[in-house]
């Protein structure tokens, strides 16, 4: 990320929006595969959540780094949207295996 231009800005960004929409999404996929009592997609789709949030931290390390060495990182809207996205999902996912718990103990 040394040439951090405004296109790679969005795409770094964009890369935070998608992982962290992706993680969300495959948090709710495993909570309905748990509602039907599939425990086994559940937790295959739980993995790949967590695979979804591994990536976007890896994003968000990348900028850290930038701001530890002294390369600002300018904050836009569409940054704080793609941070919101991935908060949401961390806190979806939370929910989900709380949810997945749950579903196994009324069985």
């Amino acid at each position: 990320m040394s040439d951090f231009n405004d296109e790679k800005y969005e795409e770094v960004v964009m890369g935070l929006i998608v992982s962290g929409g992706n993680a969300r999404s495959l948090a709710m996929e495993a909570i309905q595969a748990a509602k039907a009592g599939d425990f086994n997609k559940g937790g295959t789709l739980m993995e790949e959540c967590e695979e979804a949030l591994a990536e976007a931290h890896n994003i968000q390390t990348e900028l850290f780094q930038k701001e530890i060495r002294g390369e600002h990182v300018q904050v836009m809207l569409l940054m704080v949207h793609a941070q919101d996205h991935l908060m949401n999902a961390i806190v979806v996912k939370e929910m989900a295996l709380e949810i997945i718990d749950l579903y196994k103990k009324m069985q």
